[in-house]
């Protein structure tokens, strides 16, 4: 079944110029031809940015994460280094107490030592001084006698006083000669102890030395 189709009216009096109906057609078809290849290559161009914008995203965010990796590489890197500097100085500080603790041990056992080695020269001085002083007393009471004073008058008492004078005298006298005698020891010693000086300065100045004509050169 076909439809009625009504051709064109053709005004009378004209002439029909196919040439011109082609040609127009020629245009038309051309312009939409043109308008389709225009729409392709701006819709391809589209699609290009889009293809750069999507690539310049990625290497963004590749760049990013480098960035995030070397970050967190040297933030761990840091945090290594600050941990093996915490246990190198902990184990600094356990050295160091160690030591001290060392240290003091030594020192509290050497002081023992002394203080063991002072009491027993202090028990051995302590006894040679004990010893020395009941020698002194011994000697005091055998020159100190009793007075025996009560039987006697005023004229013996007299006597006694002066007998004890005497005594106190004689021995400030001898007591005198005991420290003048102690000096002169003194003084001969130094006197000897310098001309051993002198004599060994002497010695050493000679070893070098040879004897020419009497003379040391």
């Amino acid at each position: 079944f076909m439809p009625n189709l009504v051709p064109p009216k053709i005004p009378d009096g004209e002439r029909l110029d196919f040439d011109d109906i082609h040609r127009k057609r020629m245009e038309k078809d051309l312009n939409e031809l043109q308008a389709l290849i225009e729409a392709h290559f701006e819709s391809r161009k589209k699609e290009e940015e889009e293809l750069m914008s999507l690539k310049d995203r990625i290497e963004k965010r590749r760049a990013e994460r480098a960035e995030q990796q070397r970050i967190r590489s040297e933030r761990e890197k840091e945090r290594q280094a600050r941990l093996a500097e915490e246990r190198a100085r902990k184990e600094e500080e356990e050295a160091r107490k160690k030591a001290e603790e060392e240290e003091r041990k030594k020192k509290a056992f050497s002081n023992m030592l002394h203080f063991g080695g002072y009491m027993e020269k202090s028990e051995k001085k302590g006894g040679k001084k004990q010893t020395e002083r009941e020698k002194k007393k011994k000697i005091l009471s055998e020159r100190r006698k009793p007075l025996n004073i009560d039987h006697l008058n005023e004229d013996k008492l007299r006597d006694k006083a002066k007998e004890l004078w005497q005594t106190i005298r004689d021995l400030e006298a001898e007591k005198f000669d005991l420290q003048e005698k102690f000096k002169r020891q003194k003084y001969e010693i130094n006197v000897l102890r310098n001309r051993v000086s002198d004599h060994q300065k002497v010695s050493k100045g000679a070893r070098g030395k040879t004897m020419v004509g009497g003379r040391w050169k």
